[in-house]
């Protein structure tokens, strides 16, 4: 019943209560309604479970990036003046480094006192990239991590050279790297750039410390990762405020006045929490020492296969590369192994010096032929890249075994030019020293090492022919390097930097003993020199230290005399002065005709190392009958404690037509 104005004259009844007086059919209306309602109840209430979950575990996933929970448990000890360097220094400590090598700079400068309170010897050179070859010879030298520190930005690209060369030499160096602030990097900061992508290309490992107490873990992890597996370079990039102390960055960091605006307060607490964090648990004790390293070793069954075809082998032939010379195997005990082999050898890189001066294994001229005479060739770290033509030069009627801890460096152009019949992915010190208690009692026909021989002598006598020729003017370059070859102590170590006259030096140079030959490697990079003799004095200061070096090359290096006479380390550098960049010329006037950009001046070297506080001498036309007094007279200058710098007026050789010219 409705009213005049269309309202209800009674109230509405609940329509559960009309439902239920509808009968049995309504009832069963009444459950399916209440059964449509509960799901959407059910997922409505997920629904908030799971926003609420989601929302505390953002807020737990930011604490703990901003590192409150960690701080909960460990404190920041604001009162301490320590700093990030010392425990820098106390992992290099620990791990047995003696030298840091270094180009000063702001960012670095905690870890550089910190190491020199600890007795390691920093020593400052003159460019960075010295630096870093410093360290690349101590790493070859010593067996050992070779470290060097540089600072941000344009410190570090200046090493990029020296790093790449040292990868692809497989030399374990550890390069520490200032860095802007971490609040600071990607906001325009004084010498900040992206470092990280910058060394991923040329490092085994690389890592950013972001807090102080990350500091010695990442450098233990990267010191085994430079010596595991294959060999090369590590990057720590070390940002300023993990390496300076709590005030100092707190001053830095936190504005000293409280601010006054909410959105002020808000950024006052991010930069202190960002303090604590870096700080938080800095100087609770951890372990410093090195980690277990990780070096492949060949398989029993592998080293057998390998026994088995050595034994039927009537020629065999081994090449010897630097790889040979890692540890574990020392260098002694793989001469012993090699001579007990009583397998023909040559020998390259570090490699170099390993038999000696003359030994009757060790053969350096005619590899080329050797190699496709041979019925077994062994290729012991040595790689089938430009040097070995790609392999081109073995025969493919050779059995090649080859080991190398890399097996894609150990495989490299099989699949074009060769195939070999082992491939054996292993330490190659190790693999030698088991090849050898396999083959014990092997022997192997002398005639083999016989013709091997004549070939080296044939070819030797070809090199004598050629220093007696005259020259226009100036110095038979080959003649002098025979002069030096017999002057040469028995305790030294030579460094060989350049092109043409470093190329003769290393078929009439020989080095004294293992570990005494520091090339570039295959990267073939010049201005090694200066370095490679720092970190060869400073482990081995009893030895001469000689360096051959092109004139070319000699450029790079000239400044760091300053070093040599600062740090008062003697080395000896002989440079052949062509006055020119003979090897590219050699090429370049019949190919292109033009001496365009290849030609320098028979400049005074000498006299600029005497303007650096070094000592100069000069062999020339004038006093050619004196060669080995003026080397001489270098060798006890050295003694003296002075580095010697000798400028050799050479005219050019050229070994493919016996030529030389002015």
């Amino acid at each position: 019943m409705k009213s005049e104005g269309g309202r209800s004259l009674c109230k509405r009844r609940p329509v559960e209560t009309e439902l239920l007086e509808e009968g049995p059919v309504s009832r069963c209306q009444l459950m399916e309604t209440a059964a449509t309602a509960a799901p959407a109840w059910g997922f409505f209430s997920s629904f908030l479970l799971l926003a609420f979950g989601t929302l505390v575990a953002a807020l737990l996933g930011a604490a703990h990036r901003l590192g409150l929970f960690y701080q909960l448990m460990h404190k920041v000890d604001t009162a301490s003046i320590r700093h990030g360097g010392e425990n820098v220094a106390a992992v290099l400590k620990a791990h047995g480094v003696r030298f840091l090598f270094t180009l000063v700079g702001g960012h670095i400068s905690p870890l550089l006192v910190a190491c020199e309170k600890l007795g390691i010897r920093v020593v400052d050179t003159r460019h960075e990239v010295t630096a870093v070859f410093a360290a690349d010879a101590v790493a070859r030298l010593t067996g050992t991590v070779g470290v060097a520190a540089v600072t941000a930005g344009p410190g570090l690209t200046n090493t990029v050279t020296a790093v790449k060369n040292a990868q692809i030499a497989q030399s374990p160096v550890l390069l520490l790297g200032g860095a802007a602030s971490t609040l600071l990097q990607n906001r325009g900061a004084l010498q900040a750039v992206d470092q990280m992508s910058l060394f991923r290309p040329l490092c085994k490992f690389c890592a950013s410390v972001r807090r102080v107490r990350d500091i010695i873990p990442t450098l233990r992890a990267a010191m085994a990762a430079a010596q595991s597996g294959t060999p090369g370079p590590v990057f720590v990039e070390l940002p300023l405020d993990v390496l300076y102390p709590y005030f100092m960055v707190q001053k830095e960091m936190v504005p000293a006045k409280p601010p006054k605006g909410l959105m002020s307060r808000a950024v006052h607490w991010y930069l202190a929490n960002s303090l604590a964090n870096l700080f938080a648990g800095a100087w609770e004790p951890q372990p410093e020492g090195p980690l277990p390293l990780d070096i492949p070793q060949a398989s029993p069954q592998q080293v057998q296969r390998c026994v088995e075809i050595l034994s039927r082998a009537k020629r065999p032939l081994m090449l010897i590369g630097s790889q040979a010379l890692l540890p574990p195997t020392s260098a002694d005990k793989l001469r012993v192994a090699v001579e007990t082999l009583g397998i023909p050898c040559f020998l390259a890189g570090m490699a170099r010096g390993l038999l000696g001066r003359n030994h009757p294994l060790h053969f350096r001229q005619n590899r080329r032929a050797a190699l496709k005479k041979a019925d077994v060739v062994v290729l012991a770290g040595t790689v089938c890249d430009f040097r070995l033509s790609y392999g081109r030069v073995l025969s493919r009627s050779s059995k090649i075994i080859v080991v190398n801890r890399d097996r894609k460096e150990m495989l490299i152009n099989s699949d074009i030019f060769w195939k070999p019949q082992e491939a054996v992915q292993g330490d190659v010190g190790s693999f030698v020293v088991k090849l050898v208690e396999g083959l014990r009692g092997q022997m192997w026909a002398s005639d083999w090492a016989e013709e091997l021989r004549q070939a080296d002598q044939q070819k030797e006598q070809t090199f004598r022919e050629k220093a007696l020729m005259p020259v226009a003017q100036h110095l038979n370059p080959v003649r002098v390097l025979q002069l030096v070859e017999d002057t040469l102590p028995d305790n030294s170590i030579l460094v060989v930097d350049g092109g043409d006259f470093v190329g003769t030096a290393a078929y009439l140079v020989k080095p004294r003993g293992p570990l005494c030959w520091l090339d570039p490697g295959a990267f073939g990079t010049l201005g090694v020199g200066a370095g490679f003799a720092l970190g060869a004095k400073l482990c081995r200061p009893d030895a001469e230290v000689w360096c051959l070096f092109g004139d070319g090359a000699f450029g790079y290096s000239l400044i760091e005399f300053d070093t040599f006479v600062r740090h008062k380390i003697p080395v000896m550098a002989l440079i052949g002065n062509d006055a020119g960049w003979t090897q590219i010329s050699r090429e370049q006037v019949p190919s292109l005709g033009s001496n365009v950009a290849c030609g320098l001046a028979y400049t005074d070297y000498h006299k600029a190392a005497q303007g650096l506080g070094a000592q100069g001498l000069l062999l020339s036309r004038e006093n050619e009958d004196q060669v080995v007094k003026v080397l001489r007279d270098a060798q006890q200058q050295c003694q003296d404690g002075h580095p010697v710098v000798v400028n050799i007026l050479i005219g050019r050789t050229d070994f493919r037509d016996g030529s030389i010219a002015m």
